[in-house]
């Protein structure tokens, strides 16, 4: 036999690559791999590139640097399983990485991955999938994409996995998606809150902490309280917090519980089934600070429901409360003090806290936290509003000092809250004197200055509160106070204003302060408040006019009214009718203007020492002595018609103007009993005495005048009216004694009408030449300010004023009217007279309006023809 012959292998084919076996050791030389059309190479080179992305955030880096992130999406859709596999848990690893995820949300890729949750996908793939997932949805944008691109339901079947990192996963991404409202309704309408739930169940810690997390968000929803309700998922956290061994998730527990007890069923069922005392013992009882906290939140959540509140007063939750005030914890202060608050609302509660509660919490607020003094100056703020008898408490606990030291707090919540607690207090009398007494006029100069709207309008309701006496409201000038208080009226917030008006309205109540007031231009600013209508309230109108009973020349030119109360002065001055937000000049500026054709500006002044007029120098023989004999003529012939119908006895005389330097007879409370031991001798000699007086008390003020003239140092003084002084003598003299308020009204109606003209017929009134009389006097004194006395011939406005100004020195009151077309009139309220015998029943009050004109002393009934006629034609 032959020798047997090797057979020779064939050679391969010559187009076929011979294999190769490659160890590479740079991430650069696997990512190019990424790119390659074998199967077999691309999950090498993937599984070696999530060994890599393991290792580290660096490795995440240089991956994204070397460009192997848009090679991997392509993956994500690989037709090879494993291919598909590794590729999605590199990029469960990758998303963690910031840029990374930046990448992949303008790669859009968000779909791929989503698809990877599929059903049928491998375990593994779920697990890395959702990874990727919860990692992404830490961002806005991405959650966005997520819910666009229906991410949630593949998330919430997931929840039933068997596997618990898929299930950790996805309730991780669900709870951040659930942060937009939008995500929460959705998850209503996939019925998720059963499948999250069943995590409660889960023995791994992080899975029960992500189900409480998201359960705490949705529970704000109503509709999912309720579902959560239907699912008996009140009983798996009573569960939880009966169960010490899952003490760590009692606090998550309790946030949930919270808001479950917002749902007034869930409320009713909890109680029903014991578990509010439960809730209650376990918040009291428990050493754990953050447990207790959360306990206190949930009592305040519940406690905004009237109805929670009455069955928390119930089950006694103001004890509970009380004793979480002790607490060592700041945090458990601050919820128990908000709980108190929120149950400040039911009156028990209220009651109960008088005694326990009140001294607590005035003690938080000497406490170093200002977070602490915040809530415990809330809970005052609640506990004293309309509850005399909790303002007492604070104040019996040492409060006002505690209150008026947090005014200086450093957070605006505080202060706000302590002003209120203040405002509250100052409601009864004897505590705005404990207060006033404590220096808060300067506490207050802060708030005032705050740029905080709220700290602004409690801070100026308090100044309304406190301002109520002289002694508070100095203490407020000179302090500094109004200046800041008049800047909030420029405020753009509409509580600030009102608050701002009425502690005005308050602050303008005496003289000085009005003064102040109206020199830093509240008046002004008010006026402008008051043209507004979005602007304007009731307390900016209140405000502007109490500062206008103090400029009356002011009030009556804009408003063209002056009440009873409205009482005219010296100084005062009638311009005549000015538009809204027209400025009124001052009585020095208008006395310096030449004359015009402008109507005459009547002034009242009773001021013996101020300075004469140029007419008054010129004719002051006439002045003293002609006008003297026909002023008491005048009047003793009103008087002797009165005195024969109604049998009164008037002084036979009238004193000088010299004489009244020595009684005060400027206006209201004139000593009767002085003149009449003065009326001496005969009629004629006390007529000829008095011209004598006249005439030289006249003579002697002129000289001052004369020889200060051109004197830039003089002080200047108002012209002087000697006619008008003798006006309120004599009506002093011989009105004031008269007991009935008609016969007063109707003798000095007649005798103003004498002094103006006397009495002019209706028809004779276009004859009468006032014009001419004024023209003559604005002349010869060189000025539009005429003196009410100098005028002779005076029409309605004219004899108006006077019998304003003569009224109110001597107490009758009585108000002024201006009308159209120069007419002014006087009303005056008197009593009916046949009602007066009536038993149990005061005589009603009428108002007449005061004839000066045609029949001088006549009364007219308001609201009748008569007065029709009188004012307007």
């Amino acid at each position: 036999m032959g020798k047997k012959i090797k057979k020779e292998s064939e050679p391969p084919p010559k187009d076929v690559f011979d294999p190769l076996t490659i160890e590479s050791k740079k991430a650069a030389t696997v990512v190019l791999m990424l790119n390659s059309p074998e199967e077999e190479i691309l999950a090498k080179a993937c599984e070696a590139i999530y060994r890599f992305a393991l290792k580290g955030e660096e490795n995440k880096a240089t991956l994204l640097e070397l460009g192997a992130v848009e090679p991997l999406t392509k993956l994500l859709n690989h037709e090879d399983k494993i291919v598909r596999r590794n590729a999605t848990m590199i990029f469960g690893i990758l998303a963690s990485n910031n840029d990374v995820k930046k990448l992949l949300r303008e790669l859009d890729v968000m779909n791929s991955v989503i698809a990877q949750l599929a059903a049928e996908e491998e375990v593994v793939i779920h697990e890395f999938a959702s990874l990727c997932l919860a990692n992404m949805s830490a961002e806005y944008t991405s959650k966005v994409q997520i819910f666009e691109q229906g991410g949630l339901e593949p998330l919430i079947r997931l929840l039933s996995s068997p596997d618990p990192d898929v299930k950790k996963n996805s309730i991780e991404c669900i709870y951040n998606l659930v942060q937009d409202f939008q995500c929460q309704a959705t998850l209503q309408e996939l019925n998720a809150i059963p499948p999250i739930l069943d995590l409660l169940k889960s023995e791994y810690p992080i899975i029960q902490l992500l189900a409480l997390k998201t359960l705490d968000v949705i529970t704000n929803d109503k509709e999912c309280r309720a579902m959560l309700r239907d699912s008996q998922g009140v009983d798996h956290l009573i569960k939880i917090l009966e169960t010490k061994e899952l003490s760590d998730l009692h606090i998550e527990a309790l946030s949930v519980l919270a808001n479950c007890l917002e749902d007034m069923d869930t409320m009713v069922m909890i109680q029903q089934t014991g578990g509010l005392k439960k809730l209650l013992s376990f918040a009291e009882n428990s050493t754990i600070p953050d447990i207790q906290k959360n306990a206190a939140r949930a009592i305040t959540k519940a406690a905004y429901d009237p109805e929670n509140r009455k069955l928390f007063h119930e089950q006694e939750v103001e004890k509970c409360l009380v004793t979480l005030l002790g607490s060592e914890n700041d945090g458990t202060k601050i919820a128990a003090s908000q709980a108190i608050s929120a149950m400040c609302e039911n009156s028990g509660s209220k009651e109960f806290f008088n005694n326990q509660g009140i001294p607590q919490l005035i003690q938080l607020l000497k406490s170093d936290n200002e977070e602490v003094r915040e809530a415990s100056a809330f809970a005052l703020a609640n506990l004293t509003t309309c509850n005399p008898a909790n303002a007492n408490a604070a104040a019996e606990g040492d409060g006002i000092d505690a209150l008026i030291n947090a005014l200086s707090s450093k957070r605006d919540g505080a202060i706000a809250n302590a002003a209120t607690v203040l405002t509250n207090m100052a409601m009864q009398e004897s505590l705005r004197l404990s207060i006033q007494s404590h220096d808060v006029m300067h506490a207050l100069l802060s708030p005032l200055h705050s740029a905080n709207t709220v700290v602004q309008s409690k801070a100026a309701l308090t100044v309304a509160a406190t301002a109520c006496d002289v002694e508070a409201r100095t203490e407020l000038r000179n302090s500094g106070g109004l200046e800041p208080l008049v800047k909030l009226l420029h405020s753009k917030n509409d509580e600030v204003r009102r608050h701002a008006s009425w502690a005005i309205m308050v602050c303008a109540s005496d003289e000085p302060t009005a003064a102040e007031l109206c020199r830093l231009g509240a008046l002004d600013i008010l006026e402008e408040i008051n043209l507004s209508v979005s602007r304007k309230n009731k307390f900016s109108e209140a405000a502007h006019n109490k500062l206008l009973n103090h400029h009356l020349s002011l009030k009556y030119s804009q408003t063209g009214y002056l009440s009873s109360s409205n009482i005219i002065t010296d100084g005062v001055y009638d311009y005549g009718r000015i538009n809204p937000g027209t400025k009124l000049l001052p009585l020095k500026d208008l006395c310096l203007q030449e004359p015009s054709d402008q109507r005459a500006i009547l002034l009242i002044n009773s001021k013996s020492d101020a300075s004469p007029t140029p007419s008054t120098e010129d004719k002051s023989s006439d002045v003293g002595y002609g006008r003297s004999i026909s002023s008491s003529s005048s009047l003793r012939r009103a008087s002797k018609d009165k005195t024969k119908e109604n049998s009164y006895h008037f002084s036979a005389g009238f004193g000088s103007p010299t004489e009244e330097k020595s009684e005060p007879t400027s206006g209201r409370n004139t000593a009767l009993s002085k003149s009449a031991t003065k009326e001496k001798g005969s009629r004629k000699g006390r007529v000829k005495k008095e011209e004598e007086k006249v005439k030289e008390e006249e003579e002697v003020a002129v000289a001052p005048k004369l020889t200060g003239e051109g004197s830039p140092d003089k002080e200047w003084l108002p012209p002087s009216d000697p006619d008008f002084c003798v006006y309120v003598y004599e009506v002093t003299r011989s009105i004031l004694p008269i007991t009935s308020i008609k016969e007063q009204v109707e003798v000095l109606a007649k005798y103003v009408a004498e002094k103006m003209g006397g009495k002019i017929p209706k028809e004779k009134l276009h004859d009468f030449s006032w014009e001419l009389h004024i023209s003559e006097l604005k002349f010869q004194l060189k000025s539009n300010v005429v003196p009410i006395g100098l005028i002779k011939k005076g029409i309605f406005y004219h004899r108006a004023l006077l019998f304003k100004a003569l009224a109110d020195r001597i107490g009758i009151g009585c108000s002024l009217v201006r009308g159209e077309y120069g007419r002014a009139w006087n009303e005056v309220k008197l009593m009916n007279e046949s009602r007066k015998g009536v038993t149990g029943a005061l005589p009603p009050q009428e108002t007449y309006i005061v004839d000066l004109m045609f029949h001088p002393g006549a009364l007219i009934k308001l609201r009748s023809r008569e007065a029709d006629l009188y004012r307007f034609l």
